[in-house]
This record gives C-alpha cells, sequence and structure tokens, in this order.
C-alpha cells in the first residue's frame, strides 16, 4: 500500500469515527439522557431514538450493500425509519448504540483492509465505490449526529 493510498484511508476513518471536526456517536451519547430519547419534541416529526434507529439502519444497508451482491435494500422511506408510534425507550436506545456500532466497526474494518479497493467499481450496482459508500455514511452519520445534537439542546432547554 502507499503513502497516498494510507493516507486517504487514514481521512476515511477519522471522518467515520469521529474525528478533527466531527463529533463521534460515543461522545454524543455519554451526554445524551437515555431516559429522553423517546421524548416528542413540537415541530419535530422524530425522537432522538427514531433518528439514531434510523441512521443505524442507513449505515446497515450502505454495509451490506458494499459487501452482499444479494443484499436488497429496505424499501424508501418506510424501511429506514421506525413506526411513527415506536417511540423508543432506554432498551432500544442501548440497542441501536450497541448495533450501529459494530456496523461501523464492520466499515472501518472494510476501510482499514488493504485488499479493499477504495476505487473499484462495486460489482453489483452502476458505478458506486467503496469510497463513496464510506464518505457517504461519513457525512449521513455527521449530518443526522447533529440532528441530534439540536434534538439535545431542546430536550434540556425544555427541562
Amino acid at each position: 500500500m502507499d503513502n497516498h493510498d494510507q493516507s486517504l484511508r487514514d481521512h476515511l476513518l477519522s471522518l467515520l469515527r469521529g474525528g478533527s471536526a466531527h463529533l463521534s456517536l460515543t461522545e454524543f451519547v455519554k451526554d445524551f439522557p437515555a431516559a429522553g430519547c423517546g421524548r416528542k419534541i413540537e415541530g419535530l416529526p422524530y425522537t432522538a431514538w427514531q433518528v439514531l434507529e434510523y441512521m443505524r439502519i442507513a449505515q446497515w444497508d450502505i454495509l451490506e450493500f458494499c459487501r452482499n451482491p444479494k443484499h436488497v435494500s429496505p424499501k424508501w422511506p418506510e424501511g429506514y425509519w421506525p413506526k411513527p408510534d415506536n417511540l423508543g425507550d432506554e432498551d432500544l436506545w442501548t440497542e441501536t448504540i450497541e448495533k450501529f456500532r459494530a456496523d461501523l466497526n464492520q466499515v472501518t474494518d472494510m476501510i482499514s483492509d488493504p485488499t479493499t479497493d477504495l476505487f473499484a467499481t462495486i460489482p453489483h450496482d452502476s458505478g458506486q465505490t467503496v469510497l463513496r459508500e464510506a464518505l457517504l455514511v461519513a457525512d449521513h452519520n455527521a449530518y443526522h449526529l447533529g440532528v441530534l445534537v439540536a434534538i439535545h439542546r431542546q430536550l434540556s432547554a425544555a427541562g
């Protein structure tokens, strides 16, 4: 592996794990009151747990897309979001965090593996690469972690 390839992998891993200007899930959840994960905020269509579960499902889907040619993605949007009446609770919050971390570890393992060609087209699709999918996971997670930070602020302000 050349220096440019390793450098790219290191940058991707930093984006995925949280670093530099990016918040990690671990950093976020350590200060989030799990008891509030299923609490609705006026004006928002989802709870913190619903956002986190959506993040988990999307990340899992991208991971499976990269490694399993027989994978079928859930139907959009209902296959990605929990049912609106399932607001979440502390047990679901913990379970979702554990599953999210496990899948993220698999994504980072794939990126860390020098035999993974980041630029090769994923054979069972129309042009996506592992690099593109890793950036998609990082971008999607960063965006929705920002949403979770805003929800946390609203929950804290509401008392």
